[in-house]
């Protein structure tokens, strides 16, 4: 009885060790396939917004294997079912008929000749990459069970596919293609299909310059089978046998190289789909390679530029450089996204700022004369003056001196403020550490910070006039992903009011740099807001334009900071946009934002609000954002009473003979008339005073200092022959016949008429400089010398 018990209990004691064995086995094949199939390091694609590829680079072990398709082309999945596992959509992995039929043709070879490996056993294999052994032949049958159980047949063709080896560094039907063929697995012909096929049975025949007859005849014996199956037709095979093997590898290509060395950079091993599109770019890359030709002559070796689609601010043409193949003059540089100096491609924020808060109007005059505030001198690119100039033309002519004066009224902090809002990322310092140079290149901005925030203003009227709505920005899309337009927010407090954009962009229609270039030709091409910049020394030349549909934004330079003469945003950067903006279809315009805008009426000559004394003849209407309704009444038309000829100013109590009239004169201070004048012939100084009247109070500013400015600090410079040398200082008079006399503190210099300028030589230190004319009338200025 006790033997009888005995053997129960270690019957029962087996069953339950079975039980647990069986238990194991089970378990560990439920979990037996690893959470990642393939650890292999990947190449990095970039294709464009259609899906066609613009470059790859290499995965971190040297091998060309793209990321992992979902499924596989339908031409080379018939081929590869036909040449590896005819039976592979109805086996559950594992096809016993074959590996019997493989194990009796190795027994009777005496060695192994056949596997018997179904298409996803071979996929495991790939998988494990172990030296081929029969224990590892039965792991990978277990294994090949489970893939099946867990994929379907389409992901498991894809698995294998992708990660087949193609001979050399080549892994994958993706990356074959298009290092063999030239182009995507999806385009394969016949034959090509056929080769990739064949070729991960013997992978080292595709090694070139070996003989690879032997591929050859694969090819053509499973292309005869096809035929015989009646999958492909009788020309479909003579077509397919006919095409030669490749005899070169072909270099992947190099679009947007940039773009895709900026994805490597940030998302290696990855396949992303950008918004770019693939036929604008080349066209686009064709016409910088074109212009860098023409400037590299010149020493001018880089160029990068921006296409954008406005209705969904997305990126259609990336271009970061020129000449990256070359690896010279730092065309490795993405300059779209290095901040460099800014020139005068900042001017129209503020100008569009100054006009939304009603403290400047569109054509009110600025003054244009040399300057010097706390010792800093700002100049215009011709190093002329104007004297005075209405505010757009300003704009549209880059003026620097108008543009300085323009930003110490309005405030370099909230100018500051304004731009960190807009978008620029460059802005890393204090708002006093950048000062008034703010305005004329002080700071750097990126290429693409800057296009962001002209695009921004330009958003601002379209989305005004599609809905009356402002709504919140959105930077640019550079990734094609599922994300569409549908629901924006609204914006309460817009950066951009649509009434002062649209003005803006209406002033940049009528860009024109006379100093230049001859730009009449560009309005007949299309109608484009755009501005130019160039920084100091010639080292950055910018342009940036604006359709309701396009944007455009150019950089043209070294990216070494070698300036160069000649290096302008208006003779190269501009012609470069406007040549992109060619390839681009017309578009309409701007539709003008009414409701908010008002119209006003305003003194031709002095641009703001008419006054008092402004002629009737010479008042026009004009559109302004709101607050410009409280904008400058004009103060440089006045009353005067003149003689009834004309040729002199009087006062009712001495007109006397003579005879009085009363008249609207539009008069600007002494040193913006001085070279007003020159600009403008038909301007009229006052008549001097009758002889009668001469002796009274005259309270006019009469005379006001050219050079030097209040508080200036003047450095005299010795002469060749090592004498002290001389500072010309220079006075304007309303009359310039008028004696005028000298005085450097209490020493008397001379008399001076008609040209009123003298020589001078002062020690240094601090000194005062006091001028007297004939009339009484007196004037002093304090300047410095180091």
């Amino acid at each position: 009885m006790s033997r009888l018990l005995q053997w129960f209990y270690v019957l029962h004691l087996r069953k339950k060790i079975a039980l647990l064995v069986l238990a194991f086995l089970l378990v560990w094949y439920l979990f037996s396939l690893p959470g990642t199939l393939f650890p292999s390091p990947y190449s990095t694609l970039v294709s464009d917004r259609n899906g066609e590829l613009l470059g790859a680079r290499i995965a971190s072990d040297g091998q060309w294997r793209f990321p992992p398709a979902d499924s596989v082309p339908g031409k080379y999945e018939i081929c590869l079912i036909q040449f590896e596992d005819r039976h592979f959509r109805y086996h559950p992995g594992v096809n016993p008929l074959a590996l019997g039929r493989a194990m009796i043709q190795n027994v009777e070879a005496g060695r192994v000749v056949s596997g018997g490996s179904t298409i996803t056993m071979q996929t495991v294999r790939l998988m494990r990459r172990n030296k081929r052994t029969y224990f590892e032949k039965f792991i990978e049958i277990i294994l090949a069970t489970r893939l099946e159980l867990s994929y379907s047949k389409k992901k498991i063709l894809a698995l294998y596919a992708s990660h087949a080896p193609m001979g050399g560094n080549v892994v994958g039907i993706d990356a074959a293609s298009w290092r063999y063929f030239g182009h995507s697995a999806e385009s394969l012909s016949w034959g090509e299909a056929a080769v990739l096929a064949v070729l991960p049975n013997s992978p080292a025949m595709m090694h070139f310059g070996r003989d690879r007859e032997g591929l050859l005849k694969k090819r053509n014996r499973l292309l005869r089978q096809l035929l015989d199956d009646n999958t492909i037709d009788q020309t479909d095979y003579e077509l397919a046998v006919s095409e030669p093997l490749p005899d070169h590898p072909h270099p992947l290509p190099q679009i947007a190289p940039h773009l895709v060395t900026q994805a490597f950079l940030r998302n290696p091993g990855n396949h992303i789909q950008s918004t770019v599109d693939k036929h604008l770019q080349m066209r686009a890359e064709e016409i910088l390679d074109r212009w860098n030709t023409e400037f590299s002559q010149n020493g001018i070796f880089n160029l990068a530029a921006l296409i954008v689609d406005l209705e969904t601010n997305e990126i259609l043409s990336y271009n970061g450089n020129v000449g990256f193949r070359t690896n010279a003059y730092g065309s490795q540089v993405d300059i779209i996204q290095s901040p460099r100096s800014t020139g005068s491609i900042l001017k129209p924020f503020l100008y569009c700022a100054m006009l939304q808060e009603g403290v400047l109007l569109p054509t009110e005059l600025l003054p244009d004369v040399p300057i010097n505030i706390n010792g800093f001198a700002p100049k215009n690119f011709s190093l002329g003056y104007d004297g005075a100039v209405h505010a757009d033309e300003a704009l549209a002519r880059s003026l620097n001196v108008p543009s300085v004066v323009s930003l110490r009224k309005y405030g370099v902090p909230k100018f500051y403020d304004l731009l960190k809002k807009s978008g620029l990322t460059t802005l890393n310092r204090p708002a006093d550490h950048y000062g008034l140079s703010l305005i004329l290149g002080g700071t750097e901005g990126t290429l693409w910070d800057i296009a962001n925030a002209y695009a921004r203003m330009a958003h601002t009227v379209t989305d005004y006039n599609r809905d009356g709505t402002y709504y919140e920005w959105e930077n640019f899309r550079l990734l094609r992903d599922d994300y569409q337009f549908g629901e924006r927010n609204q914006d309460e407090s817009p950066l951009f009011n649509a009434g002062a954009a649209w003005l803006t962009l209406q002033a940049l229609t009528n860009v024109n740099r006379p100093e230049e270039l001859n730009w009449d030709f560009v309005p007949s091409l299309r109608r484009v807001a755009w501005k130019t910049g160039t920084s100091y020394g010639f080292r950055d030349a910018w342009a940036v334009g604006v359709t309701p549909k396009y944007l455009v934004a150019v950089w043209t330079g070294n990216a070494s900071g070698e300036g160069r003469p000649g290096l302008t945003g208006a003779r190269t950067s501009a012609q470069v946009m406007f040549d992109l903006f060619n390839i681009l279809p017309a578009t309409r315009w701007f539709e003008t934002p009414y409701g908010e805008l008002a119209e006003v009426a305003v003194c031709r000559e002095s641009g703001q609000l008419k006054g008092m004394y402004c002629p009737e003849n010479s008042i026009d209407t004009l559109l302004v954002p709101a607050k410009g309704l409280q904008g400058a009444v004009c103060s440089y038309h006045r009353r005067i009473h003149l003689s009834e000829d004309g040729q002199y100013r009087v006062y009712e109590q001495c007109a006397g003979d003579r005879g009085i009239r009363s008249v609207s004169w539009f008069q600007l201070p002494p040193s913006w008339e001085w070279y007003y004048k020159q600009q403008h012939p038909g301007y009229r100084s006052l008549p001097p005073f009758s002889p009668e009247c001469a002796s009274g109070n005259i309270s006019d500013a009469v005379m006001q200092f050219i050079y030097p400015y209040p508080g200036a600090i003047l450095r005299i410079t010795k002469q060749l022959d090592g004498s002290r040398g001389k500072a010309v200082f220079e006075l304007a008079h309303r009359n310039t016949s008028t004696r005028v006399f000298w005085h450097l503190g209490t020493d008397y210099l001379g008399e001076t008429s008609n040209i009123h300028q003298m020589e001078l030589s002062p020690d240094p230190g601090e000194h005062t400089l006091t001028v007297v004319d004939e009339n009484g009338i007196s004037l002093s200025i304090r300047f410095k010398v180091d």
